[in-house]
């Protein structure tokens, strides 16, 4: 009689795959995120810069002059003497001089404080910001799917090469020069800050209502805000996934995509989730829940 053989333990239990999937879809406010990325990042560089610039506004009959010497009197008796020869710790200066009483406001008083406003040297600060901002609303107004994406890469490259092969780039750049744009670090602060918040609540509160939520053998569907769930069989169920429009899915949307799910039968629904995030990825995970059946168990 031959020895039992001992009972192979059982493998340890791996933590269980999720069984549901929640699709969500977003507006296309999600792909402001480079706005308010640049403006607080342009609004930290100006706070930092070197010697800490300032900004006034000053009227336009003010007058420039360079290298001035002489001595300023106040009724305070704090004096301030320049430019004298004989004193080397008193260097010359440049002198704004504006009309009588110009640092008021609109009802007649001075100005405390007419430098609190934090302003770069650079002019490229406000032009980047700028060009940022209307690229993204031409990417999230004007959709460019497919080819035409790639139509407007391989024109903007060939009028590159046109305007080189002219020699127009050099006159071109030279009277962009004068373009200059400029925001003090308030503005910056502000118009990202607003943005950031409008940001959160679209993309935290209100983006999540709208989704597609899959588990095997159904899926339900909320496609407006404060509406109910419908439920659907997923057999015979069809996935459809695009992201063709370059710009707007690769770049701003970092791998985003619409998902098309379509149901047969009688009464065939079409359903659309535009600006899903992670779209390959979560469609993957889709299929592969699919192809499980929902087993129930009888004695």
């Amino acid at each position: 009689m031959s020895a039992a053989t001992p009972a192979t333990p059982p493998a340890p239990a791996g933590p269980a795959p999720s069984s549901e999937l929640t699709v969500v879809s977003h507006s296309t406010l999600f792909y402001w995120w480079p706005v308010w990325a640049v403006g607080f990042l342009m609004g930290v560089l100006t706070l930092v810069e070197k010697e800490h610039p300032r900004m006034v506004v000053v009227p336009e009959d003010t007058k420039v002059y360079r290298d001035v010497a002489g001595k300023v009197e106040q009724p305070n008796g704090e004096n301030l003497e320049f430019g004298v020869a004989h004193d080397k710790g008193k260097p010359a200066r440049d002198v704004l001089v504006m009309p009588e009483k110009s640092l008021v406001d609109a009802k007649q008083h001075p100005i405390d404080n007419p430098l609190k406003l934090h302003m770069t040297r650079s002019k490229n600060y406000g032009v980047l910001f700028a060009t940022v901002l209307l690229v993204v609303i031409v990417i999230t107004n004007v959709p460019l799917r497919g080819g035409w994406s790639f139509a407007i890469i391989v024109f903007a490259v060939l009028m590159a090469i046109i305007f080189a092969l002219a020699g127009w780039w050099e006159p071109i750049l030279d009277k962009l020069h004068y373009l200059d744009i400029r925001i003090n670090a308030g503005g910056y602060f502000f118009i990202s800050g607003v943005l950031l918040g409008l940001w959160l609540v679209v993309v935290l509160i209100f983006d999540p209502r709208i989704y597609m939520t899959f588990s095997p053998g159904q899926f339900k569907v909320c496609t407006e805000i404060g509406a109910g769930e419908k439920v659907y069989p997923a057999e015979g169920m069809a996935l459809e996934k695009q992201r063709s429009d370059l710009f707007r899915h690769w770049i701003l949307g970092l791998g985003s995509g619409d998902l098309i799910v379509k149901t047969t039968g009688a009464k065939a629904e079409h359903f659309d989730l535009h600006n899903v995030l992670f779209i390959g990825k979560k469609v993957k995970q889709i299929e592969e829940m699919m192809k499980k059946k929902v087993v129930v168990s009888s004695r």
